[in-house]
C-alpha cells in the first residue's frame, strides 16, 4: 500500500528518463543591451546548480559554464515539457490546479467577475522544466556572442506625456507634441508610412474646455437640486399648514354644532 502499480512505476521512470535526455532550454535576457540568447544544455551536471532553486533566486554563472564566468543571472520563469507555465509563489516542482481570478499571473479574464480552474508548475525548478528564463544581473568581463556583444535599439518610445517630458528633460511650457519618438515603415503597398503613438494624459485647451464645461454641469445639477429641495420643503410646509387649518376649522365646526344642539335642547326643555 502507497506505492504505484508497475505499470505505473515503468510510466514515471520513463518519463524521468526522457527528460533527462531532453536537457533543458535556458532563454537569457540582457535588460542591459536588450539581448536575447537561447542555449541548449544537456548536461546534467549544470543543470544540478539550477535545480531547487526558486523564481527570483540567483544563479552564478559559473555552474553553467565556463564562458559564463562572472555572470550573475536571476530565475524569471519557465515553461515545463508540456509548455504549462511557472507560477510564483507555488512552491512545489510540478503541476497543480488553481482556481484564478482577474489579477493573477497565468490568467486573463474573458468575462466581468469570472473565475476559472487552470493548470500551473510550481516555482521551484526541476528536471521536468522545457525551458528556463533567465535575466542578466551582472555581467562578467568576457562578452557573450549574441547577448552582450550587440545593442538592440528600443523599437516604441514613451506614449505619456510626462514620460515624453521626463525623456527629453522638457519644461513646462514645451510642446511633448514636437518629441514624440516616430517610426518609419513601409506598407504592403510599398509605400513609406510614419507612425507615432497617441499621446496620454496631454493637457490641451479642448481638454481644459471639456472640464469646465462638466464642472459648470456638475454645479448646475447641485444648484438644480437645492432649488428642488427648497421648492419641496415649501410645498410639505403649506400643505401641513392647510391640514392643520382644516382640522381646526373642522373642530370649530363640530363644538359649535354641539353648542347650538345643547341650547336647542335646553329650549325644548323650557
Amino acid at each position: 500500500p502507497g506505492h504505484p502499480p508497475p505499470a505505473r512505476r515503468r510510466q514515471v521512470s520513463l518519463v524521468v528518463t526522457l527528460c533527462r535526455r531532453g536537457g533543458m532550454k535556458l532563454n537569457i535576457a540582457c535588460p542591459q543591451t536588450g539581448g536575447q540568447k537561447m542555449i541548449d544544455i544537456d548536461d546534467e551536471k549544470k543543470l544540478r546548480a539550477l535545480y531547487d532553486k526558486r523564481i527570483s533566486q540567483e544563479v552564478d554563472g559559473i555552474a553553467l559554464g565556463g564562458e559564463f564566468e562572472g555572470y550573475v543571472f536571476r530565475i524569471s520563469g519557465g515553461n515545463d515539457k508540456q509548455g504549462f507555465p511557472m507560477k510564483q509563489g507555488v512552491l512545489c516542482n510540478h503541476r497543480v490546479r488553481l482556481l484564478l481570478r482577474k489579477g493573477h499571473s497565468c490568467y486573463r479574464q474573458r468575462k466581468a467577475g469570472e473565475r476559472k480552474r487552470k493548470s500551473v508548475r510550481g516555482c521551484v525548478v526541476g528536471a521536468d522544466l522545457a525551458v528556463l528564463n533567465l535575466v542578466t544581473v551582472k555581467l562578467g568581463e568576457t562578452p557573450i556572442e549574441g547577448l552582450t556583444d550587440v545593442q538592440v535599439p528600443v523599437r516604441l518610445g514613451p506614449k505619456r506625456a510626462n514620460k515624453i517630458r521626463k525623456l527629453f528633460a522638457l519644461a513646462k511650457e514645451d510642446d511633448p507634441r514636437k518629441y514624440v519618438i516616430a517610426r518609419k515603415f513601409e506598407n504592403k503597398k510599398g509605400k513609406s508610412v510614419t507612425k507615432a503613438p497617441k499621446i496620454q494624459r496631454l493637457i490641451t485647451p479642448v481638454m481644459l474646455q471639456r472640464k469646465r464645461r462638466r464642472k459648470a454641469l456638475k454645479m448646475k445639477q447641485i444648484e438644480k437640486v437645492k432649488k428642488d429641495a427648497n421648492e419641496y420643503n415649501r410645498i410639505k410646509t403649506q400643505r401641513v399648514q392647510e391640514q392643520k387649518d382644516a382640522r381646526r376649522s373642522a373642530i370649530s365646526k363640530r363644538r359649535s354644532s354641539r353648542k347650538s344642539a345643547l341650547k336647542a335642547a335646553q329650549q325644548t326643555d323650557d
